[in-house]
Order: structure tokens, then sequence, then C-alpha cells
């Protein structure tokens, strides 16, 4: 059974830089495509990045050459390395895993970017 849990959220400044992690405590990790997505207050939940079983990645417009997608499948993990990090980038940052019956979601982490 599939269970992300997400880690790494926090307060940053403007130009800092945060890592997000998100272990799958599952085993289908590997054969699908998993990604991050974000919230921000009062906004629909959007694609930030993803990244498909043999690596190949696709980001928002909005975090292309700032943010860098990548897995690790023998530790189920999935990382979203941030920088040049904006005040618009603050958000709940969501896992997520796409199975051919199923979505599945983290709890998600709060990322906050102010001065």
């Amino acid at each position: 059974q599939v269970r992300l849990v997400e880690s790494g959220g926090g307060l940053v400044q403007p130009g800092g830089s945060l890592r997000l992690s998100c272990v799958d405590s599952g085993t289908i990790f590997s054969f699908y495509t998993v990604g991050w997505y974000r919230q921000a207050p009062g906004k629909a939940r959007e694609l930030v990045a993803t990244i498909s079983s043999g690596g190949s990645t696709n980001y928002a417009d909005s975090v292309k050459a700032r943010f860098t997608i990548s897995r690790e499948n023998a530790k189920r993990t999935l990382y979203l390395q941030m920088s040049s990090l904006k005040p618009e980038d603050t958000a709940v940052y969501y896992c997520n895993l796409n199975s051919i019956n199923n979505v599945y979601w983290g709890q998600g982490t709060q990322v906050t970017v102010s001065s």
C-alpha cells in the first residue's frame, strides 16, 4: 500500500533554498511517475514538477531553472531541490504518485518564503 510522507518544508528568505523529500512506504514507487504539486491559500492545486519511472522530467514554467526534481528508487524517495525561492512560491507542497488504478497524495509540507 502506498503511503507518501513529505518533509523538508519551512520558512526561508527570498533567494534562499530548500530541499523537499517524499518517502513512500509501499512497494510500487519505482514503477510509476511521481511528482510535486503545490497549493497556495485561495488558489487551486497546481503542478510543480513530475518525473517518470525512466527519469524524464517535466516542470511548470514558473519553476523551470530554479527547481530540480529527482528520485532515488532504491530508497523509494522523491526530492525537490528548490533554489532562488520567491514569495510566490509560498504554498503547501504535496507529493503525488499516479498508478494505473489510483492517485495517491501525501499530507503536504508548508513552504513559506518571506523576509
